[in-house]
């Protein structure tokens, strides 16, 4: 079994342009064997799936403690890297946010999702306050010394019609990246980005790993790898997939 620095240091090369790592985003010990199974180099959980499978609405409403022990349970039943959707790691002051970032690292993950929402809100962190929260996030993992991965995510389109996404909105995410990237943030995040051309630019502009969702409506696989991107998530697809099929199927049952 690799140690958990050896799971970052891997979990790390996967990320490359042209050959994007794939996240097929899972909720549980359950759905993450399955997930394993089927191929997967690298398991993700995701903060809305992880809260639905538990009766939680998203947005940090499951407490800190059942996350960590959910991704304890899937971390010690893999050998394959596990990265955490850790939302916004359930404070808006950075030390309390280094204290959680501390126990989450004890349940073996080896990476993080951080978002720039005020979680609850519509409202973005102004990128400064953003910055000095991933910086935080950043010092437990160098106290540490796992070398975790932080995959810094803006809500700037996720929070906006598609419509609306323009060369404008890019500018302000490409500096919001530069300011995370400078705080330490390893990977950048845009959610709900789906034009490809807006892609291409970020991929080209930022200078870490860019993380786009297959959401749908967003270009394939083969599509992204060309653009640039070097991760491609699922988020709440796989689940909500699940669910439907398991509800078509128990309604099936019950009206035979």
């Amino acid at each position: 079994m690799p140690t958990q620095r050896e799971k970052a240091d891997i979990f790390r090369g996967l990320h490359q342009q042209g050959d994007p790592l794939v996240l097929y985003n899972i909720w549980d010990p359950g759905s993450a064997k399955v997930v394993e199974k089927a191929g997967a180099k690298a398991l993700a959980t995701g903060s809305a799936p992880v809260a639905m499978s538990q009766n939680y609405p998203d947005g940090e409403k499951i407490p800190l403690d059942v996350a960590l022990s959910n991704v304890s349970r899937i971390v010690q039943l893999t050998a394959l890297p596990v990265t955490l959707d850790f939302e916004g790691a359930y404070s808006a002051d950075p030390d309390q946010m280094k204290a959680h970032t501390r126990k989450a690292l004890d349940t073996g993950v080896v990476g993080f999702n951080i978002e720039d929402q005020v979680v609850g809100t519509d409202t973005l962190y102004d990128s400064s306050v953003q910055a000095a929260r991933i910086a935080a996030v950043k010092a437990a993992i160098e106290d540490s010394g796992v070398n975790a991965f932080i995959n810094a995510r803006t809500d700037l389109f996720l929070k906006s019609d598609r419509a609306d996404h323009d060369a404008a909105m890019l500018e302000h995410a490409i500096a919001r990246a530069e300011a995370y990237v400078n705080a330490g943030a390893d990977g950048f995040f845009a959610p709900n980005l789906v034009d490809e051309g807006l892609i291409k630019t970020l991929c080209t502009a930022v200078s870490v790993p860019v993380n786009i969702i297959a959401l749908p409506g967003c270009p394939a696989k083969d599509a992204l790898a060309t653009l640039g991107v070097s991760r491609i998530s699922y988020g709440p697809m796989p689940y909500k997939t699940v669910m439907a099929s398991l509800a078509e199927a128990a309604s099936n049952a019950f009206n035979e």
